[in-house]
């Protein structure tokens, strides 16, 4: 979802010049390329019900089919941008098709859990090169910045529907068949897309000046995996465990080894130089605050709607249309706001209808089961989040002499994607550690026969209160279902509620640490 720093600088051809041939078909095939990565994003989201249910996961094994997506996006988007430069766009977009191709077909069969994540990581890989590469193709097909500004706008809208229909998608599917023929249906959409890149598109490259920076990505990679490991699996395993206490202690040395790595690249992926810009880091800080807060609310009502409540996946559909469809439905609104209203007050007013509705969700009842409840805050999230997803790169861009704007808009762009990963990392580990101290309590107290009270222990030293509450009646240990249920619904509530807190950080942050600025060029300039 980046956009380089010589599309993003480069003004293109003059305003009168004539549109570059297959601009249309450019447009049609980027676009479908970034619906189709969207989808693959956010199919899991109204699946993780029936995936529980189906292959028998605990909380931390839902949370890595999110995040294993999310992580091999973060890890590798800057190198395939550079990758799309050397050697050319549209060979990138249709390597991440095929990529998600083959991972959708490793998820639609497969066997375990273990087997869906390595499904999910494909996935991430195909969209993670399809997202710089769809926006750098698209924009050097543009010929000045108002065309630019109109089909950048498109293909964003493309990504907003994609994110919107996905979970509808793998609702229908699972409701007519099995959660597996959703992907079967994105082996389709991916193989549509490579046919469209093929067929509408020219190559576009722009290899001058640029290369790969592997100390970089291996720095970079090793860091954040071996960091975000030790954060899902703290929860279940303990924060005290070895294996957790070297992966935060070693993914730590690899993170500033790659800043170190870094500050002496000839070609960095990461510039930290920018960071001695006060705004900018202030924009930069907030991009990952305020997105954790908005993909952690997604997942916590994946979760609460799926594997707490077993919903049926098409009732789980439903709220993803609020929290995501106003970024779609509001495109022209907050394009036309962009240029009306300082962006700074667009990105604080979208933190601050994010934090209400994230708060307004910490008094859901886990046992009502009704999609009433979820209506005001989700629409309050969804349109907080359609106002900060645009406005967070114009503050950043606004932060930056000109000259900086492609590797702010690059830099930002990826922080943002990075809050996304940690996201469902940060809501996993919150919902599940105090999930399962309250269901320890509970169960304490509770007057259950010996028997079942050692059967629910065991299932859930095993699994968490999630494999508790996944019982079928009659089963051994189900008589402690309704207090895994209370449990995880207190769970859930403490991770709403860490959300909320983090969308109004982000909110102050935004507000305070801009004081005094002033931007470099106006929103209009763009």
């Amino acid at each position: 979802m980046t956009l380089d720093n010589r599309t993003a600088t480069s003004h293109g051809p003059t305003a009168g010049a004539a549109r570059r041939p297959g601009y249309a078909g450019t447009l049609a095939a980027t676009c479908s390329a970034v619906f189709v990565a969207q989808v693959a994003n956010a199919l899991p989201a109204s699946l993780n019900g029936l995936l529980q249910e189906d292959l028998h996961t605990h909380g931390s094994q839902l949370t890595w089919i999110t995040a294993a997506f999310m992580v091999a996006v973060v890890c590798f988007e800057f190198t395939f941008g550079v990758l799309g430069d050397l050697f050319g766009r549209k060979k990138l977009i249709m390597a991440g098709a095929a990529l998600v191709a083959a991972g959708s077909v490793v998820a639609a069969v497969a066997p375990s859990v273990h087997v869906l994540w390595a499904g999910a990581a494909l996935n991430g890989l195909g969209a993670g090169a399809m997202f710089p590469g769809s926006l750098t193709m698209l924009a050097s097909a543009t010929r000045n910045a108002r065309e630019r500004a109109h089909a950048v706008a498109l293909w964003s809208g493309c990504l907003s529907a994609g994110a919107a229909l996905s979970p509808l998608l793998g609702g229908v599917f699972a409701k007519v068949g099995s959660w597996r023929g959703s992907f079967w249906v994105l082996v389709a959409l991916a193989v549509v897309s490579m046919a469209l890149t093929l067929a509408l598109t020219s190559e576009s490259r722009s290899p001058e000046g640029r290369e790969l920076d592997i100390p970089g990505q291996i720095t970079f990679g090793i860091g954040l995996i071996l960091v975000l490991y030790a954060a899902v699996e703290g929860p279940e395993s303990g924060w005290t465990a070895l294996p957790v206490i070297l992966s935060f202690g070693i993914g730590l040395c690899f993170l500033v080894g790659f800043v170190v790595v870094e500050l002496g690249a000839g070609s960095p992926i990461f510039d930290v130089t920018l960071f001695r810009n006060r705004p900018f880091a202030v924009a930069s800080l907030v991009a990952v605050i305020g997105m954790l807060a908005f993909l952690g609310a997604c997942f916590a009502t994946s979760m609460w709607l799926g594997p707490v409540q077993h919903q049926d996946p098409l009732r789980v559909a439903v709220p993803f249309l609020l929290l995501q469809g106003p970024a779609f439905v509001l495109i022209p609104v907050v394009s036309r706001l962009l240029h009306r209203v300082a962006p700074t007050w667009l990105l604080t007013s979208g933190f601050v209808l994010m934090s209400a509705g994230c708060l307004l969700c910490t008094g859901l009842d886990p046992a009502d089961p009704g999609l009433g409840a979820f209506v005001v805050p989700d629409l309050l999230i969804g349109v907080g989040f359609a106002l900060c997803v645009s406005s967070v790169t114009a503050v950043a861009l606004d932060s930056v002499p000109p000259q900086l704007a492609g590797m702010a808009s690059a830099t930002t762009n990826m922080l943002r994607d990075l809050g996304f990963a940690l996201g469902p990392v940060v809501v996993g580990a919150v919902a599940l550690s105090k999930a399962g101290s309250a269901f320890s309590s509970h169960l304490n107290s509770a007057h259950l026969p010996a028997g079942p009270l050692a059967a629910a222990r065991g299932i859930a030293a095993d699994g968490g209160p999630i494999a508790v509450n996944g019982l079928p009646p009659g089963a051994p240990g189900s008589a402690a279902h309704g207090l895994a249920l209370d449990a995880l619904g207190s769970g859930f509530s403490n991770a709403f509620l860490v959300c909320g807190i983090a969308a109004a950080v982000a909110a102050v942050l935004t507000a305070v640490g801009m004081i005094g600025v002033r931007p470099h060029r106006s929103p209009a300039a763009g």
